[in-house]
């Protein structure tokens, strides 16, 4: 018998065998495939972290000095040859945009694509590193001991809505390279420790727009596509799609844009430093900012620059994001020298807070999205990477503050070792203050209180001294029945070295 008629009897009886125990073929890639070179995705991802870092940089000095206006075109706004390394040794914290997310970076390095809520949660609530608003909310939140997935809850969180993890997504969308679902998987895992409903949809969106700009050199589909991430019935969505409709009838006129984003969705209802104030924080504003940049810009680095700085507001944060998303598009070789060689100067300079700089973020950025590509069905062979494409489909609906409306706000101002104690009318509050010593020689241990609504007991909790673990406001509570109500918080054990400041209560109707 020949040999190789004997390969085909035991072929034969091989796929016999398979059949007989169930075996089945593994199933074919179907549907489109996206496919990148190598160096291209190296090109784009290193884009997109240069054009963070220069966003956030050239904001530097209009950070929140432009609340409820633009910045004027004879305004100059600097920028020169060290300008980058002047900033990063001058002023660490200003890359709280870059140090927070190389902190989810360095989670992924260490447990994997995969890796859970709660380690993420860990990781930044145990940093050294000051943060504010959202993520300082969710911080304390994850130190007390509510899960990953409710520490960014409105219920738990009045600053919800905050653009926190808005300007820290950036990590999901570049390692989520024309994957738009894995983008927003891995945004449901990391941004709802500090953000939930339109807070939240700020990262999606954000991811969304680094994981379109993979594959798509049209600022107007990178936008677009993205926000179908979106669910439609949000506010985030509304007003991006005003955005982008207000593009289409001023298309020349950006001015006229942003007097139309002030006059429909300037108004705060969730941050309390925001309500009744001209700072506004709010995702879905600063992301439309974000937008009027891009579109606007319309693919020049320059002029997107200018224009999601010059709207206002969280003016760092913005044209880093922006300068994010387009830096990938372009690609790091594309962005202009003007902008990118005073980087160059710092790319070896560690961010603050870890001993990453720029030139090991490329790198790892590379590994991880090829890593993220593999585990979502992707194929890499030689130099060309070859990723399934699905159509984006929008993440699940959620809320912050349903039915909830400023109202007006209660002066408190008491400062005391003991209690505070107030009245207001309406369904819910945030009473704003802190706790501080009035001796240097106490410990830093926590001041324990006690919430009373209505002489009812409603929790006990800590308010620590270290400002790293603080509580943002005092308290709070929404959804209580509309009317007249009491508030009373009381120290366990008032100690004379400590005292409650409580400044102002904002009331919701």
């Amino acid at each position: 018998m020949s040999g190789n008629f004997m390969k085909y009897l035991i072929k034969i009886n091989l796929t016999l065998l398979l059949l007989l125990t169930g075996w089945q073929a593994p199933a074919q890639r179907k549907g489109p495939l996206f496919r990148i070179s190598k160096e291209t995705l190296q090109d784009k991802i290193k884009g997109g972290w240069a054009g963070q870092t220069i966003g956030v940089t050239f904001g530097w000095p209009t950070e929140f000095v432009y609340q409820g206006t633009f910045i004027q075109d004879y305004q100059p706004i600097p920028w020169h040859a060290d300008y980058v390394s002047e900033a990063m040794h001058t002023f660490p914290g200003l890359f709280d945009d870059i140090y927070m997310d190389l902190t989810f970076v360095e989670v992924i390095e260490r447990l994997g694509v995969h890796a859970p809520a709660a380690s993420f949660a860990r990781a930044y609530a145990s940093a050294g590193y000051e943060l504010w608003h959202a993520n300082q909310a969710g911080r304390y939140n994850v130190l007390q001991g509510i899960p990953a997935a409710r520490s960014g809850h409105w219920e738990h969180n009045p600053h919800a809505d905050d653009i926190d993890f808005q300007i820290e997504a950036d990590f999901a969308g570049l390692m989520s390279p024309a994957m738009p679902g894995a983008a927003s998987a891995l945004c449901d895992r990391v941004g709802h420790i500090m953000n939930y409903g339109d807070g939240w949809y700020g990262g999606v969106f954000v991811a969304n727009m680094y994981a379109q700009a993979f594959k798509s050199n049209d600022v107007k589909t990178v936008v677009g596509q993205a926000l179908r991430a979106v669910p439609v019935q949000s506010k985030f969505y509304q007003c991006i799609a005003d955005v982008i409709r207000w593009h289409r009838r001023y298309p020349s006129d950006w001015k006229r844009t942003w007097f139309e984003i002030q006059r429909k969705w300037s108004a705060e209802a969730g941050c309390p430093d925001g309500v009744f104030h001209p700072l506004n924080i709010d995702a879905k504003l600063n992301a439309a900012y974000v937008v009027l940049g891009l579109l606007y810009g319309n693919g020049d680095f320059t002029k997107t620059m200018e224009i999601s700085t010059r709207a206002g507001q969280d003016s760092d944060c913005n044209p880093s994001t922006a300068g994010g998303v387009l830096g990938t598009m372009l690609g790091y070789s594309k962005i202009p020298a003007y902008w990118l060689d005073p980087l160059k100067k710092a790319e070896r300079l560690p961010f603050s807070h870890t001993t990453l700089a720029l030139r090991d973020v490329y790198e790892l950025g590379v590994k991880h999205a090829l890593q993220h590509v593999a585990e979502n069905g992707g194929r890499i062979s030689g130099n060309i990477i070859e990723i399934p494409q699905e159509p984006v489909s929008p993440v699940r609906f959620e809320e912050s503050f349903p039915g909830h409306f400023p109202a007006g706000k209660v002066q408190v101002n008491s400062t005391r070792s003991d209690s505070v104690s107030f009245r207001f009318d309406g369904k819910g509050f945030v009473l704003r203050g802190f706790v501080q010593k009035l001796s240097r020689s106490a410990s830093d241990k926590p001041v324990r209180v006690a919430l009373y609504i209505d002489d009812q007991f409603l929790e006990e909790f800590d308010l620590p001294l270290i400002a790293a673990h603080r509580r943002t406001e005092l308290c709070w509570k929404y959804s209580l029945a509309p009317g007249a109500h009491r508030v009373t918080l009381k120290a366990v054990a008032p100690n004379p070295d400590y005292e409650i400041v409580a400044r102002e209560a904002v009331v919701y109707q």
